[in-house]
């Protein structure tokens, strides 16, 4: 079964074959090698993503140089820069390739014709929807309420276990919104139980 048609069964299993065609007529396979961009801030680039293989993150370039690493993408996930997609202007993040990685890749305008042709993709559409605001809510909630101690304990009891494994630590401290000494400090501290 195709990787993308598995994502979507996960959301509307009763997709048919019939509904299924028009997308699958459409894909491609891009492979982005380590360091490479599926898209920059100030680019436009209206096109949605499923994850095959490899890591990638999410990240917004503030004026003064630095960067705010703000999500992570590994295989099944779904990625886009929504924001453009829904509103046609240039980005104001980016999504770049930590490791070599191979994507399936569609126009979000293919996804938007097939809202209106077929009920079940609206319903796909709506569902991500709520997943990825649930998600970006709970980040929220965690950066505003959590200390950096607390958001990294919140990290090594979550679902995120894949962030801890597979992406290098100076970007796990970029994504808790401190220094990467700070979180040695606190992973000693945690490892001696304090």
């Amino acid at each position: 079964m195709h990787s993308l048609l598995t994502y979507l069964h996960r959301f509307v299993p009763q997709l048919t074959d019939a509904e299924w065609a028009p997308l699958a007529a459409v894909l491609k396979t891009e492979r982005l090698m380590r360091g490479s961009y599926f898209v920059q801030a100030g680019q436009y680039r209206p096109q949605v993503a499923l994850v095959v293989s490899g890591a990638l993150r999410l990240f917004y370039p503030r004026p003064d140089g630095e960067e705010r690493t703000t999500y992570f993408f590994f295989e099944n996930h779904l990625l886009a820069d929504y924001p453009s997609c829904l509103t046609g202007q240039p980005s104001q993040l980016s999504i770049q390739a930590l490791t070599d990685t191979e994507l399936v890749v569609f126009d979000y305008a293919v996804l938007r014709g097939l809202y209106e042709q077929f009920p079940v993709y609206e319903r796909f559409g709506r569902l991500v929807a709520e997943y990825h605001l649930l998600g970006t809510d709970a980040r929220l909630v965690e950066q505003l309420l959590l200390s950096p101690e607390e958001r990294y304990r919140a990290l090594l009891t979550s679902g995120k276990t894949k962030i801890l494994e597979r992406i290098p630590q100076h970007l796990v401290a970029n994504y808790l919104g401190i220094t990467p000494v700070s979180l040695s400090r606190i992973r000693a501290r945690v490892a001696r139980g304090e």
